[in-house]
């Protein structure tokens, strides 16, 4: 017998479920996290949507491109581990991306408040040497 469209089945029933619950998690908190990083709320929610299709695209893409790799399933045993082969490169895949996700989210944040910090502190001096040219007039 030939486990193979059980085993594709099987793989997408495991897999896609997995791609939507990580975009809604990362969709719900990427939300907030834009919009301490983006002074427009309107700017941080189309920039979260963009991101969460951008995500939903590579993954769902992967996961369907990665459908027919491996061998045919000729056992239940073969079954179990080409699936858990597979569904392992795909969580794997699904981290990765997680992390670069949120290294790209640090650095845009990082550079929020070093933007901040700096304009607060041009904005000091600029008021301290309007201040003193006030005094000398």
């Amino acid at each position: 017998m030939n486990w193979t469209l059980a085993n594709h089945l099987l793989y997408l029933a495991v897999c896609l479920p997995v791609v939507v619950a990580v975009g809604r998690t990362l969709a719900r908190n990427g939300q907030v996290f834009l919009a301490d990083v983006f002074s427009d709320a309107a700017v941080a929610t189309a920039t979260n949507r963009l991101l969460v299709v951008g995500f939903y695209l590579l993954n769902v893409g992967f996961v369907l491109l990665y459908l027919r790799v491996g061998g045919d399933a000729d056992t239940a045993v073969g079954l179990v581990e080409s699936l858990s082969v597979k569904v392992g490169v795909v969580l794997l895949v699904l981290g990765l991306i997680h992390v670069i996700n949120v290294k790209a989210f640090s650095g845009m944040r990082r550079r929020h408040v070093v933007d901040s910090q700096r304009t607060r502190a041009y904005e000091t001096q600029l008021d301290a040497w309007a201040a003193a040219q006030r005094q000398a007039i």
